[in-house]
């Protein structure tokens, strides 16, 4: 975009809710909520120096802290030796053998009790195909253990009596909720497959302790998804994950879709959340800032391939691998899409 409003002299409305690339690619910056405007001004003047109190709590918002790591003897919950995984593409009668893709390519990993792995890379590197395969929602090769349990190649039917155990949380809160079930049917339905004994009654003292859990109105039950915002539907879908009450959850993008001040109230809670339940996470995102306060443990992708792994903070203060550099450069270089006059 800055390449083509060089050449073509053209002007931009960029409107979005990541405030680094407002920050490094906007001139002018326009602050809005509830559909008025709180506070415009050029771009660094607002990031410098805020006036307004919201624009304040917005640049406050990022994320902070870090994750301890678990103890050197945690038992190993999920664990992937080199995992590939491949999509074909292409082929057919006339158009000769298909391509192979390799997605994944020969990949080990091992989550223990109470771990946060994040798993970082650029759009294509792999990661949320990673996620899944070990998730086994993918066909994958290599061997793939969860505790003490092969299930490199665990069919469907194989692996439903272990799906409470391994959930998943989607990057997108709009499209990951049905919008014909209220909230009560979308959080309890895991519990008609894996607790079918359950009555109705019982099912709905389940979903009321859930919504509690993760700071909703147990009343939100009896409404629709479109009635919440983005960070609220998060939530539920956080509740249907943890009704179940999952050992390991891969977290794929789960801020991605929500404004800094909403993340950093989402990544609270699921510290919250693994704190109480020694739940273990795979957290896949392209947000470093996010994943910085989240993983205790960092896994870089590129292209299918492990690049660069170690704890989180020796990965930020010191990384090795030239792409881990140029992904921390890109996080942290705030000049980086300036324009010459």
């Amino acid at each position: 975009l800055a390449e083509l409003q060089r050449k073509l002299g053209m002007a931009i409305v960029f409107i979005t809710h990541d405030l680094g690339i407002v920050r490094r690619f906007a001139d002018r910056v326009y602050v809005m909520r509830y559909g008025e405007v709180v506070e415009e001004g050029d771009a660094e003047a607002i990031f410098v120096n805020p006036q307004h109190a919201y624009t304040k709590m917005l640049l406050a918002a990022e994320p902070t802290g870090t994750k301890a790591p678990p103890p050197p003897n945690a038992p190993v919950l999920l664990e992937g030796r080199n995992v590939e995984v491949n999509f074909k593409i292409g082929g057919g009668f006339l158009a000769g053998e298909p391509l192979v893709l390799r997605a994944v390519d020969h990949i080990s990993i091992r989550l223990q009790r109470n771990q946060t792995i994040g798993i970082v890379g650029e759009s294509g590197s792999g990661k949320s195909t990673l996620g899944r395969a070990l998730l086994r929602l993918l066909p994958s090769d290599g061997l793939i253990r969860f505790g003490d349990r092969d299930i490199s190649s665990a069919d469907r039917q194989a692996m439903r009596p272990l799906r409470r155990e391994l959930q998943l949380v989607f990057q997108d809160p709009f499209g990951s909720l049905s919008p014909r079930m209220t909230v009560g049917q979308v959080i309890t339905e895991g519990l008609l497959v894996h607790e079918p004994t359950l009555s109705g009654k019982q099912r709905d003292l389940r979903a009321v302790e859930a919504l509690r859990e993760v700071g909703l109105d147990p009343n939100a039950r009896n409404r629709y998804p479109h009635e919440f915002s983005g960070g609220q539907r998060q939530r539920i879908a956080i509740a249907r994950a943890m009704i179940l009450k999952p050992k390991v959850v891969v977290l794929d993008e789960p801020t991605s879709a929500l404004d800094r001040s909403v993340q950093k109230q989402i990544v609270e809670l699921l510290r919250k959340l693994q704190a109480d339940h020694e739940l273990s996470y795979l957290f896949i995102s392209h947000d470093l800032a996010v994943v910085r306060a989240m993983a205790d443990y960092i896994i870089v992708m590129k292209q299918g391939k492990i690049v660069e792994e170690g704890p989180t903070e020796a990965i930020f203060s010191n990384p090795q691998a030239t792409y881990t550099q140029t992904l921390m450069a890109a996080a942290i270089d705030v000049t980086r899409f300036r324009l010459s006059a």
